[in-house]
């Protein structure tokens, strides 16, 4: 079967199952639809092409959306290279971002066909959602008509750290419009992907004044991790969510439940009534997927639309990595 007619089925499947569009007046879910009507197939194909042999990939390009709309907004800025290596992907928090070249490539085909017509934002949008989709993730309409920024800067990128505690975090969420709920459903994307020892070593090795591992670490989570990352050993990889790393479920509330946050991040969202209240929630579940599928899908069209550039406003670039 081609690849277009596969993707094809997998969104037919999803659409019936959990489909969310939440109106912005500042987007259109028809933006493209007489100006590059295929735009959406196009980025779906792309997409597939790069994720099914890599199923990570999905979890890096999620993360990459994550970190340009937490950064002066859904206006791609964190593509933009810069010759003195001072733009957003220059930060210490994104050098392990990757993934560019399926937004590349789709952004080439997009400009063959449509040349000048689809942002960059809109083309990591799309592909964020349709990695998701690829690896068990719900189906959301995405909302369109982002504009690219001129701007980077690496001392803007002030991102939500893995070492924040639940105050922290929840000012990060909420000085960008977002809920503390948005914040427990979105630290539900830790489902998949992976991290390394260099952030959790601090975690299991002298924590605490007696040289003990982070009291708010199971233990036994803490001995599995000392297996596998030694106390100088900062590149080793690690999945953050045990046993389920590459399957879109809701397996990381429940290591969050017992103890097995990988960061401190995660660990704090039991300190806070709310989010491990929606934790509690997903365990009553019994892990059945379309109350998370829905309120995930709810979250990231609201994590799009944070301070997005429309109208006059930016640029449509010609290539993601450079301004015209």
């Amino acid at each position: 079967m081609a690849i277009k007619n596969i993707l094809s089925l997998v969104v037919l499947v999803s659409i019936l199952g959990v489909s969310v569009a939440i109106p912005y007046p500042s987007l259109d879910l028809n933006y493209y639809r007489s100006k590059c009507p295929d735009a959406e197939g196009i980025v779906r194909n792309v997409t597939l092409e790069h994720v099914g042999p890599q199923k990570s990939l999905a979890a890096a390009l999620l993360r990459m959306y994550f970190h340009d709309c937490f950064v002066r907004g859904c206006d791609a800025s964190l593509l933009l290279k810069s010759p003195n290596n001072d733009a957003e992907r220059d930060a210490i928090p994104n050098l392990s971002v990757r993934g560019y070249e399926v937004v590349d490539a789709a952004k080439k085909k997009l400009e063959e066909e449509c040349p000048g017509i689809v942002s960059c934002a809109d083309v990591l949008a799309l592909v964020a959602r349709d990695a998701v989709l690829l690896i068990g993730g719900p189906w959301w309409s995405v909302p369109l008509g982002r504009r690219d920024g001129r701007i980077s800067r690496k001392d803007e990128a002030n991102l939500p750290s893995p070492f924040a505690d639940i105050a922290t975090l929840k000012k990060n969420f909420t000085d960008k419009g977002l809920s503390v709920k948005d914040l427990v459903v979105l630290s539900g994307a830790h489902t998949i992907g992976i991290s390394t020892c260099g952030l959790v070593n601090l975690r299991i090795y002298n924590f605490t004044a007696n040289g003990g591992p982070d009291p708010a670490m199971n233990p036994s989570y803490v001995g599995e991790l000392k297996q596998r990352c030694k106390p100088n050993d900062f590149t080793t990889t690690v999945d953050m969510d045990p046993g389920s790393v590459a399957k879109f479920d809701t397996d990381y509330f429940k290591a969050v439940s017992q103890k097995k946050g990988l960061f401190i991040s995660d660990s704090a969202l039991l300190n806070d009534l709310q989010t491990s209240l929606y934790i509690t929630t997903q365990l009553a579940l019994g892990g059945r997927l379309s109350t998370f599928n829905q309120d995930f899908a709810e979250s990231m069209v609201r994590l799009g639309n944070l301070d997005v550039l429309t109208g006059n406003n930016g640029e449509i670039r010609a290539t993601c990595a450079s301004v015209n």
